[in-house]
């Protein structure tokens, strides 16, 4: 008698209706996001996906993995770049192996800090670089992992906020870093003022306005703090992405806001509705709260759509 093992492996995966299934599966091989070691689940009328990083919505299950087929390492994708979450250089020659668009795979030593919001970087497979190119929705990112922060997973969120930005909007990104959200949000509005205080930061984001030809964002080296008697303008919709302390910059904004105006903040958080009270101290409504993610045990990275008052 012949036994056969199933082999079960614990992964990020994402749901979909049944009848979107192969479209969502081949967009996420396009983006090189599918775990093709493992198989899908059928349950009901939805299928989950299983992905190789956490991404939004997505959800711990366990896959079945397909014969003959070694799972993969957990990583999270940037562009030509993958981030292991382990220090295992077999692992990330396998990775590196696995797919011809990684040209890189890293480990990161540590968390995102300082001011300039960067984070420390070892090569563990490929060419010495932290220097990638993101794809995203039709615009073209210079991304340095080491040099100027960048989060792939907020992809969704920029075209969220997109759709609701009306023509001829007045928008500042407080904390631009590269560009992705001025950039995406630039073409329904008039100007879009996207400030950093990294250096390198405004470098790369001047090489993405350039590369995307966008004509209406006006980039800044700033500190976030002067903004208010730096800028002439009250703003329809503010950008405040500084998650570990941008409590800090919320009556800047909210000062910076015109009434009626929109801020979408990000933060993390411990638990539900924990800036509420503070908005409304600082003149405004929270108007949604949403988490984008999980950070760790007990925090996620969420997001409060604000409106002046």
């Amino acid at each position: 008698m012949i036994h056969v093992v199933r082999m079960t492996v614990s992964q990020w995966g994402v749901r979909v209706p049944a009848r979107q299934g192969e479209g969502m599966r081949q967009a996420l091989i396009r983006e090189g996001a599918l775990d093709a070691s493992l198989k899908l689940i059928r349950d009901g009328d939805t299928l989950i996906l299983p992905v190789l990083a956490e991404r939004e919505g997505a959800e711990w299950f366990e896959f079945d993995a397909h014969p003959g087929r070694e799972p993969l390492p957990r990583h999270e994708l940037v562009g030509g770049i993958a981030i292991m979450q382990e220090d295992d250089p077999g692992e990330a020659q396998k990775l590196l192996a696995s797919r011809p668009s990684l040209h890189t795979v890293v480990f990161a030593e540590g968390e995102v800090h300082g001011e300039y919001r960067t984070r420390e970087f070892r090569v563990l497979a490929g060419r010495p670089t932290t220097r990638t190119q993101v794809t995203e929705h039709g615009f073209t990112f210079n991304v340095d992992l080491a040099g100027a922060y960048f989060s792939a997973r907020l992809s969704t969120e920029r075209q969220r906020i997109l759709a609701q930005v009306r023509e001829g909007e007045i928008i500042l990104d407080m904390f631009a870093g590269v560009g992705p959200f001025a950039i995406t949000l630039a073409r329904p509005a008039s100007l879009v003022v996207a400030s950093d205080l990294n250096p390198k930061a405004i470098g790369l984001m001047l090489e993405n306005i350039a590369g995307n030809r966008v004509p209406n964002v006006l980039p800044m080296l700033a500190d976030a703090r002067h903004l208010s008697r730096i800028l002439p303008w009250k703003f329809d919709r503010i950008v405040m992405n500084l998650p570990l302390s941008g409590t800090e910059f919320l009556a800047d904004a909210l000062q910076l806001c015109r009434p009626g105006g929109a801020i979408h903040f990000y933060s993390l958080i411990s638990a539900e509705g924990e800036h509420v009270a503070r908005v409304q101290e600082l003149g405004g409504s929270v108007t949604s709260e949403r988490v984008v993610r999980s950070y760790s045990p007990g925090q996620w990275h969420a997001v409060y759509d604000i409106r002046v008052c």
